[in-house]
């Protein structure tokens, strides 16, 4: 006859459960530190960990956020499939689309002034929205971060040069910064990747400083730890330290900024295409520019022009903006909104002579 005793009768998902029961006093904590260990690398992400985190108001924000920013994602992978026409096709075999058709038929959310189907280019312009801000925003990283870590753990001449730069840059309006350096970079001329690396460069500039100034103080704050001074006094060297020991510490708050940056992002390059320093519309779909071209619309009653890619602005910030506050306030003890212990009646364990 066998006995709880006996490990070899029970099953792997039963020993937690065994050893909580009869151990008075540790079995919670028994239970906690295997659910612990059970965690994997997928449920530690930023993103995953957040969903688990959440409850309530902030699990509904977080959940809306995500379900918006998938929907663009989608939108942007499965263009060719999901939109009708392509994004500079003014017509079929059997004829030109027409100009201002209002929406219905084969054209669902209508043309515009220029015979483009207005639901194909909206579909079209997640992918270049999206293809930004993947550029603009790792580049910036890449860069923000090294130099981050190179000044504030250096020091001295080097640092205080970077800052002055940083500073200045930081300075300037956003936007301003933007056109300036999209003009320098593209000279005016838009195609596809030219327009998608002007604008991904531009908003690249304006972005480095926050990334440097963030990970430059966090820097500062943990080259002063116990656990770096350590490893000065055991010899490792300045390249290991800042590899090993500062980098995964400095830039935990990075994916944070990354979605406040990503919305910030997709708002530069709006207004980019708004002034008319966007992408023509045979090179590639923006939605910045086709709110520009869709303004004489506007007072004559053709509204779907402006509408649909005003709402794509407007859902994609909004979609980003949502998982951003929500990251950042579950990120925070004081705004975290904490699950309700469920206290379980457990039956006290029989003590046996």
């Amino acid at each position: 006859m066998s006995t709880p005793d006996n490990p070899q009768n029970q099953g792997p998902d039963e020993t937690p459960q065994t050893f909580a029961e009869e151990t008075p006093g540790s079995g919670v904590l028994a239970v906690a530190f295997d659910d612990r260990a059970k965690k994997s690398w997928f449920s530690r992400l930023p993103i995953v960990s957040h969903l688990r985190q959440s409850v309530g108001l902030q699990r509904g924000m977080l959940i809306t956020g995500l379900v918006l920013c998938g929907i663009v994602i989608i939108c942007a992978i499965f263009a060719p499939l999901i939109a009708p026409y392509g994004f500079n096709q003014l017509g079929t075999s059997e004829g030109n689309f027409g100009s201002k058709l209002p929406p219905g038929g084969t054209h669902i959310w209508g043309t515009t002034v220029g015979g483009y189907d207005v639901f194909s280019r909206v579909v079209w312009g997640a992918q270049t929205a999206v293809a930004v801000i993947v550029v603009a925003v790792v580049m910036s990283i890449f860069a923000g971060v090294i130099l981050g870590l190179i000044s504030g753990y250096i020091g001295g001449w080097l640092d205080r040069i970077l800052v002055v730069i940083a500073d200045a840059v930081y300075a300037f309006p956003t936007l301003l910064l933007a056109l300036v350096m999209s003009i320098a970079i593209s000279g005016g001329q838009s195609s596809a990747w030219g327009g998608i690396a002007a604008a991904a460069f531009s908003i690249t500039v304006v972005f480095i400083p926050q990334y440097f100034r963030v990970v430059r103080a966090e820097t500062l704050r943990l080259k002063a730890e116990p656990f770096v001074e350590s490893a000065i006094v055991l010899g490792a060297s300045k390249t290991r330290i800042i590899s090993k020991h500062i980098f995964r510490n400095a830039t935990r708050t990075l994916p944070l900024i990354f979605t406040l940056n990503s919305s910030e992002a997709i708002l530069t390059l709006a207004g980019l295409g708004f002034l008319g320093f966007g992408i023509e519309p045979t090179s590639a779909s923006e939605w910045g520019y086709d709110l520009n071209k869709a303004l004489p619309d506007v007072t004559s009653g053709v509204w779907w022009t402006a509408v649909y890619p005003g709402l794509a602005i407007v859902l994609t910030v909004l979609g980003i903006t949502l998982v951003g506050e929500s990251m950042n306030d579950l990120n925070d003890p004081r705004l975290r909104v904490r699950r309700k212990a469920k206290v379980k009646n457990t039956k006290p364990a029989e003590v046996t002579a």
